[in-house]
């Protein structure tokens, strides 16, 4: 066969087709291969500029030394005085051994190493307070080798950040980064002491931010290289600032694994500026114990999406209370800003000053309304209180048949009981099973609202139940000892 293409003939064939094709074909520009390929980022100059800013730090622990050979010199001592009427060569004669108490003695060893940054040119450096931690002792080595005892000047332990003092002027303090522009995927660069070897410089990527860890603490976390030693020491990004102090490691085996965690930047400048100016850090309570929402509980109570805080429980006397807040409210917002998941509402409450008056908002019954709430003192929890098990008995009515298709039985509170779990009203589970147990309910569990709706008493609760609509899942907020929580009830039809 033969095939004609612009004025040329050729015979069949793989060769025929190809040379025909080409004849025919408009040729573009093609970009050079290296012109494509992006460049792997290079960190030295990086480590030039902020290398001079990372320092080793090393700290000794006192510890008491039990038996030692002071005692065995005396027992050597007194063998010596019995046997030939003599003391150790060497040693002053004394008189018969007496009983007498042993002073207890000490000896420092080294306890651990870190790593550390200069904050300040007048000599602040920050680290981790677990590097610092039960030091009796700490020295900060810089990178030309110049060594300094340093003054422990605060460690937060909640944060985990310790700012410590060094006799020193004119020193290489770090850049702070804008923590707000570090991006999912960019590049960053850590420098440290692991295992104790100087000024080792590792690098990776971020791989996610605002990763819950810790109470207080969004972390960044990354693939960086961080191991015991890296401690304390810096996050740098490209432009050569920090972002983070390296503090702890996602391992099974002591060693990296491929995820590390760091401190955001800002939240522990925020904590240094404290230590500096007092030594501690006051942060801000409300006292109420949260929860997460859950998309189930979203969606029967109103809410929409799962967002917020659940209050679980509100301490007695706190700014909680005073400001009418309720187990089973959901806390949307602080002083305006969403509270998007459980662990922001503690993150804002405490960075809040003791004494500022702030607004709650919170969803409670299918509605939104702010409360005004006077942020206190944060303080060591207090225990919680149980609801007695030596009630007076109340009147059981029969149940109805609402109740009954639920699995439940229920009866009022007495006044006793009011007054003790601090409650208007409710009425208290006494038997549950089949749909209301596979919930989550159980004797002795107090409802305080069904479907959005108050209960005062049983014929309140059995009222909410006969106007409750059988097609949808129940909420019920019920109360167990101090914690309030909701439970969903599948409803059969």
């Amino acid at each position: 066969m033969i095939f004609k293409v612009e004025g040329h003939k050729f015979r069949s064939g793989l060769l025929a087709c190809a040379l025909a094709l080409t004849a025919s074909a408009t040729f573009l520009p093609v970009e050079p291969v290296h012109a494509q390929t992006r460049t792997l980022p290079d960190f030295t100059d990086l480590v030039d500029q902020v290398g001079p800013s990372v320092v080793n730090i090393r700290t000794v622990e006192k510890v008491a030394q039990r038996g030692g050979n002071g005692e065995m010199d005396e027992e050597m001592q007194e063998f010596f005085r019995r046997f030939f009427g003599q003391p150790l060569p060497g040693q002053p004669r004394q008189g018969p051994r007496q009983n007498r108490p042993q002073q207890p003695q000490e000896e420092e060893r080294p306890r651990g190493v870190g790593s550390g940054f200069i904050l300040t040119p007048d000599g602040y450096v920050m680290t981790n307070a677990h590097v610092v931690e039960d030091a009796s002792e700490v020295l900060v080595t810089l990178p030309d080798k110049r060594e300094f005892k340093a003054k422990i000047v605060g460690a937060d332990k909640r944060t985990d950040v310790a700012v410590v003092k060094i006799e020193a002027t004119g020193l290489p303090a770090v850049k702070v980064g804008d923590i707000s522009r570090l991006r999912v995927g960019e590049w960053v660069m850590a420098i440290g002491s692991p295992f104790g070897l100087e000024n080792t410089v590792t690098a990776g990527i971020v791989s996610a931010k605002q990763r819950d860890t810790g109470e207080y603490l969004p972390f960044i976390q990354t693939d960086v290289a961080i191991n015991p030693g890296n401690s304390g020491g810096p996050l740098i990004n490209m432009r050569g600032e920090v972002v983070g102090i390296n503090s702890q490691i996602y391992s099974r085996s002591g060693g990296f694994m491929g995820i590390s965690f760091s401190i955001p930047i800002d939240e522990a400048i925020r904590v240094s500026d404290q230590l500096r100016t007092s030594g501690r850090v006051s942060r801000g309570r409300i006292g109420v114990q949260i929860d997460q929402v859950t998309k189930d509980v979203a969606e029967a109570i109103g809410l929409g999406k799962p967002q917020g805080a659940l209050v679980r429980g509100v301490e007695a006397g706190s700014p909680g209370e005073k400001a009418g807040v309720e187990p089973g409210d959901v806390i949307t917002k602080f002083d305006g800003k969403a509270i998007e998941k459980p662990s922001d509402l503690p993150r804002l409450v405490g960075n809040t000053k003791p004494g500022t008056k702030s607004t709650l908002t919170v969803f409670r019954r299918g509605a939104s309304r702010d409360l005004s709430v006077t942020i206190a003192e944060i303080e060591p929890d207090k225990p919680s209180k149980r609801a007695s098990d030596r009630d007076e008995p109340a009147q059981k009515p029969p149940a109805s048949a609402a109740a009954k298709s639920l699995g439940l039985a229920v009866s009022d509170l007495t006044d006793a009981q009011k007054k003790e779990l601090k409650v208007k009203g409710g009425v208290k589970v006494d038997a549950a099973s089949d749909a209301a147990a596979r919930a989550g309910l159980r004797e002795g569990d107090i409802i305080m609202a069904v479907g959005n709706v108050d209960v005062s008493n049983a014929r309140e609760f059995e009222s909410a139940l006969a106007k409750s609509d059988k097609s949808k899942p129940l909420s019920v907020l019920f109360r167990r000892g101090d914690w309030a929580q909701y439970a969903l009830i599948r409803q059969t039809r």
